[in-house]
């Protein structure tokens, strides 16, 4: 049985046309109070994001993610792999948050802030826009034969895009190793380090063919956020959204004639000029109702607007709204499901602050020495071999004066020169030490030893082993 034409959208996309092929979208360029506001938001968050990799905060970069080294930095704070858990809460938070957005206000994150919507519709489309022309021109150029000035359009278009591409790629990498070793490999020259050009040269393919070409099919097919809208958003979530009660009158939607009762007639307030379809950058009819292609962009409510002011109409035809609004005249309000997320989130960010203020400047693991027990000395000394590890997570060099063992006499050596060594800033430090116990002092084969760490006088650190001994002692 073949799908009624205003019935198609429910089992096909607006991107692949009726034989599987792509359906090339040349949206039209938006205009309007939401678009003005988007590009103010927008532009900040680009700036926000190109400075975020060379913003310092007592010396360490602001944003970075260095899987390679497990080495993380999120508003300052490092994270090293000893504070994994930390960096898991962290994560944990961002998927609440955008869950308890999404639950709420619908796909908003992906119209406002997304990346890929940002880069896409604010720069990309932006320079096409100025390059090809508007929606009309665009589609008349693609149709038109590869003559002189498609040509030159084309090589200036897909140049331009080449260049912006290895710039966000080089900002990438400025997240992932540190944009101070960004700052080196580059001023050293790419032929000093062809390991880390390759990469780069594959992240700037990647971003050329995203914005392009693949472009909104992101959104739409890759993207897993789009996925969950359907789980998330209910009738009381926040959308862009047509009101067709308003809209669709009784008789439906009919194009506009000067002087005539539409009201009278039956008629909603949509006449049908289908400008809310040619704005949308996803290719959608906004009029069916909320849809998994619709990344909330606002394009279409300006546009509307800019129409019913053309006419004489009150604007909101399309609008932030929910459906219980539309249909039951509800205003939003909270939801159990959204204090419930509220109230986990909240917890989530008291539990991940308490930890930070907790968290040492210095964490320190002494581990025994793998295959070795104890030795018995002379005079009843029992004698314990350990490793140490000591982590500096700051920006000073921090001096290490000893290592004692607490509420208990015990002698600590260090197999090296000095008893005095430097741990390097963000860096750490190895070694061997002794334990050395007199053999009455132990309370048993297996005795639990805390041992704390001073630096300048100062306890800095404590941590905890197991000193091992004889079965049988006096």
């Amino acid at each position: 049985m073949e799908t009624p034409e205003n019935e198609k959208f429910r089992d096909s996309i607006g991107t692949i046309n009726d034989e599987g092929k792509r359906a090339w979208i040349f949206p039209k360029k938006p205009s309007g109070r939401y678009y003005d506001r988007r590009k103010i938001v927008s532009y900040f968050l680009l700036a926000f994001l190109f400075a975020a990799p060379f913003i310092k905060i007592n010396g360490n970069q602001f944003l970075m993610f260095n899987i390679l080294e497990r080495r993380f930095n999120i508003f300052g704070f490092p994270f090293w792999p000893q504070d994994f858990h930390l960096f898991v809460i962290s994560m944990i938070i961002g998927v609440v948050f955008i869950t308890l957005f999404t639950v709420g206000f619908g796909r908003i994150f992906c119209g406002w802030i997304c990346p890929q919507t940002i880069f896409l519709e604010m720069v990309f489309r932006r320079i096409e826009y100025w390059i090809d022309g508007d929606r009309g021109k665009q589609m008349r150029l693609a149709k038109q034969p590869w003559n002189a000035e498609k040509i030159r359009k084309r090589l200036l278009k897909w140049f331009i895009f080449l260049v912006i591409s290895f710039l966000i790629a080089n900002i990438f990498l400025a997240y992932l190793i540190g944009s101070d070793k960004l700052i080196r490999y580059i001023t050293e020259g790419p032929s000093q380090h062809l390991d880390t050009l390759f990469p780069l040269l594959i992240f700037t393919a990647v971003f050329y063919f995203v914005f392009a070409w693949f472009r909104e099919q992101v959104c739409i097919i890759a993207c897993p956020y789009g996925r969950l809208q359907g789980v998330l958003l209910d009738n009381k979530s926040i959308v862009v959204a047509y009101d067709d009660k308003r809209g669709e009158g009784e008789n439906g939607r009919k194009k506009f004639r000067k002087n005539e009762d539409r009201a009278a007639l039956g008629h909603g307030d949509c006449i049908d000029c289908l400008q809310c379809v040619h704005v949308c950058p996803t290719g959608i009819d906004i009029r069916n109702g909320t849809q998994l292609e619709c990344v909330n962009c606002t394009a279409c409510i300006d546009e509307c607007d800019t129409i019913m002011d053309s006419i004489g109409y009150p604007r909101g035809l399309i609008r932030y709204a929910s459906e219980d609004e539309i249909e039951k005249k509800e205003k939003f309000k909270l939801t159990a499901r959204m204090k419930g997320y509220i109230a986990v989130l909240t917890i989530l960010i008291g539990v991940l602050f308490g930890m930070l203020l907790l968290r040492n400047d210095v964490e320190a693991r002494v581990l025994r020495l793998p295959g070795q027990l104890y030795e018995q000395k002379e005079n009843n000394i029992i004698s314990n071999v350990f490793t140490y590890k000591l982590i500096n997570k700051t920006t000073k060099e921090i001096e290490i004066d000893s290592f004692k063992v607490r509420n208990m006499e015990a002698v600590v050596k260090l197999v090296s020169a000095s008893d005095i060594f430097i741990v390097p800033k963000q860096g750490l430090s190895e070694g061997t030490l002794f334990i050395e116990i007199d053999k009455g002092k132990l309370k048993g084969d297996k005795t639990k030893l805390t041992i704390d760490v001073y630096s300048e006088g100062k306890l800095i650190e404590t941590t905890s082993v197991n000193f091992m001994g004889p079965h049988s002692y006096n």
